[in-house]
């Protein structure tokens, strides 16, 4: 088979379908007959073993679909009808999720990034913008916070920032939620210093994400507090994000906390985006920004851009001037280290 103009798919880290691990005890517990909603055997078995993983033998855990019904499904459940999100202006809930919280009737309060990332000063300067105004009841109450760890930048919180974040939080007595969409990438990044258990310490609600890191699809919420919202198993089917067959999700975390594979899981994404993003700067292309994780960002002119299409997948992110393009290349837990070599010499030539 001529390989030559085959395409390198580097377009996002949920291309490949799941773990074998994953795949293997589906097969084996296919005919496998068990109770639905997550209410079965094996999502009880992944439930104690994320609870041990975090530290929190009480915690609440909860499996959905996908990161956008889980974002939506949440942040619903920790909102009054009349108050809004703090998040960042790159946030996914800002940018990426078609308006999915204003849907559901809050409102998105972005406060400006710096790579991906915001502070706990600006958190509490909007909190006490919102305090000092004095028509605040005519505007939108800020009501919890929203973070991602790793950011859409691919950037990290250090535990000192989630913990000064998490202390602003506490001190205005409203909740904060991460979205660990690319958790285990995080938690696999040798820079990282923020482990599952920090992140159940100092979140109120967190979850942790399958869909990119390993699973065929399917988050886990966990909330370490037991009964902080009450009611959330019937939220969640208010919010269609409810599955009958919730054993598919339950399997799927099950072999995902067993071994630690989850912690590990996205170890060699880390090392082949650090070959990509070494390559790319010895070539002599320019990166939009340093970042530890997955995803290397990259600026390309659009001639180039052109013909790296003809043989590379890759995600648009942004126009940087008028001739040139913002890009985005994404590794996984299953990329093929073959493949990042061929696309590695593909870049030195065109």
């Amino acid at each position: 088979m001529d390989n030559t103009n085959r395409k390198f798919s580097f377009a996002s880290d949920y291309m490949e379908g799941a773990h074998p691990n994953i795949i293997k005890r589906l097969v084996d517990t296919n005919l496998v007959k068990s109770a639905g909603y997550g209410s079965d055997e094996f999502s009880e078995s992944a439930r104690e073993r994320i609870r041990k993983a975090c530290g929190c033998p009480d915690a609440e855990i909860h499996f959905l679909t996908g990161g956008t019904q889980t974002n939506a499904t949440v942040i619903d459940a920790l909102l009054p009808s009349y108050q809004g999100v703090i998040a960042p202006d790159t946030g996914h809930i800002s940018l990426h999720e078609a308006g999915a919280i204003e849907a559901s009737g809050h409102k998105v309060l972005v406060l400006p990034h710096t790579l991906g990332k915001i502070s706990a000063r600006q958190i509490e300067w909007m909190l006490k913008e919102y305090q000092d105004d004095c028509n605040h009841e005519h505007t939108v109450m800020p009501g919890m916070v929203y973070l991602s760890q790793p950011t859409e930048y691919g950037t990290l919180y250090t535990l000192q920032e989630l913990q000064e974040i998490s202390q602003v939080c506490r001190k205005n007595r409203i909740p904060l939620y991460l979205d660990g969409a690319r958790l285990a990438y995080g938690l696999a990044c040798p820079e990282n210093d923020v482990t599952l258990k920090d992140i159940a310490r100092l979140c109120d609600v967190f979850y942790i994400g399958g869909t990119k890191c390993g699973a065929l699809f399917g988050e886990a919420v966990v909330i370490p507090q037991k009964g902080r919202i009450p009611g959330f198993f019937t939220i969640i089917k208010q919010h269609g994000a409810l599955m009958a067959k919730g054993r598919l999700l339950g399997l799927q975390f099950e072999e995902l906390f067993t071994d630690d594979l989850y912690e590990h899981i996205g170890e060699s994404a880390i090392a082949l985006a650090g070959e990509i993003r070494e390559a790319w700067k010895q070539c002599g292309y320019q990166l939009y920004f340093e970042n530890p994780t997955n995803q290397v960002f990259c600026v390309v002119d659009n001639c180039r851009l052109a013909k790296l299409a003809e043989r590379v997948e890759f995600g648009f992110w942004e126009k940087y001037d008028e001739s040139r393009t913002v890009i985005r290349l994404a590794t996984s837990w299953a990329t093929r280290e073959a493949d990042v070599k061929e696309l590695i010499q593909f870049l030195r030539v065109l």
